[in-house]
C-alpha cells in the first residue's frame, strides 16, 4: 500500500485519493459543510488555513494545509516508485 503524506505527519493512502482541489469556490465549501455534517469530514491542517481539500473513494473529505500542487507531486513521486 501506497501513503503519501498531506502535511503534519498525516499519511492517507494513495489508492483512496480520487481527487484533490482548492477550497476557494462555493461548491466546494459546500462539499465541506456537508461531509463535516455527515461525519465524513477530516480536518488534518492543525488549525492553519485550508489550502487543500482531498476526496477520497471512502466519500471522506480530507483538509490538508498544503498545496494542493504539493499534494499531487508528492502523488507522482510514489507512482513512480
Amino acid at each position: 500500500m501506497k501513503l503519501i503524506n498531506i502535511g503534519f505527519g498525516n499519511i492517507v493512502p494513495a489508492e483512496k485519493v480520487v481527487a484533490i482541489i482548492s477550497p476557494e469556490s462555493a461548491p466546494i465549501k459546500r462539499v465541506m459543510h456537508e461531509a463535516d455534517e455527515r461525519g465524513k469530514l477530516i480536518n488534518a491542517t492543525y488549525g492553519r488555513r485550508t489550502r487543500a481539500v482531498i476526496v477520497t473513494s471512502s466519500d471522506h473529505i480530507i483538509l490538508s494545509a498544503l498545496q494542493p500542487e504539493t499534494i499531487s507531486n508528492r502523488l507522482s513521486q510514489e507512482d513512480d516508485e
